[in-house]
């Protein structure tokens, strides 16, 4: 009876022997798969990291304007492509690209034209004479056809040179007169709607006594002076009652 007793004691001790021996082994499992995972992590995140220096030193050593330039490009590669399926749709590109335009950005973009050449105003005559000059020469349409036949007509002489003696040869077509008295006269035209300031005439009486005044004496002239010209006289010849 004792000898079973001791035979029993001895094999409970060996399974508990034996559980906690397994349980030991797969907590050591769990911490090396755990030490796995974050060895694993930690090469991943390094080499996350060489590359987003890589991508940095990259960036850095690309022009300031290089995101504005790749943008660009994208752009105009999206429109040569849009082009090329209007023309094989037959289609008319303009029109197909208004129709994704709103209201909004026609107006914004109108803001912006308006914003380009701003009417500054007068601030001197060598500024005004080269406004005019830009104006007039964005509103030439050079003629091909005529410039082509020009060059076949004077050869060598087309690009004169020190050497070349084309003075007085050239002749001016009619339609390129006519074209020359007509900007003329639409200059002549707009020069007469200017205002100008009015010359000051040193005879006239003195009845104000600042510019505003006068300004004011002119427009009651203007208004009243011919019900009040005979009070005015008798007040000057000193004969008013």
């Amino acid at each position: 009876m004792a000898a079973n007793t001791a035979n029993s004691e001895t094999c409970e001790a060996a399974s508990e022997g034996g559980s906690n021996e397994t349980f030991g082994s797969q907590k050591r499992e769990e911490r090396l798969r755990k030490f796995r995972e974050l060895h694993f992590k930690r090469n991943e995140a390094r080499k996350l990291n060489h590359q987003e220096v890589v991508e940095e030193d990259k960036r850095l050593k690309l022009p300031s304007n290089w995101e504005a330039k790749k943008a660009r490009l994208e752009w105009e590669l999206s429109e040569s492509q849009k082009k090329k399926e209007c023309a094989t749709n037959g289609e008319d590109y303009d029109r197909v690209k208004l129709l994704d335009v709103t209201a909004d950005d026609a107006e914004r973009w109108e803001r912006k034209k308006k914003k380009k050449n701003p009417d500054t105003g007068f601030a001197g005559y060598a500024e005004a004479q080269f406004r005019q000059y830009q104006r007039l020469t964005k509103q030439i349409r050079p003629d091909m056809n005529n410039y082509e036949r020009q060059r076949e007509e004077c050869g060598e002489d087309f690009h004169p040179t020190s050497d070349s003696l084309i003075h007085g040869t050239h002749v001016p077509t009619k339609e390129g007169i006519d074209r020359m008295v007509e900007d003329v006269e639409k200059q002549i035209e707009k020069r007469s709607k200017y205002s100008r300031r009015r010359a000051h005439n040193d005879d006239a009486d003195i009845d104000y006594i600042n510019e505003r005044n006068a300004k004011f004496n002119k427009k009651a002239e203007r208004f009243y002076g011919k019900y009040t010209a005979e009070i005015k006289q008798n007040l000057e010849r000193g004969t008013a009652v």
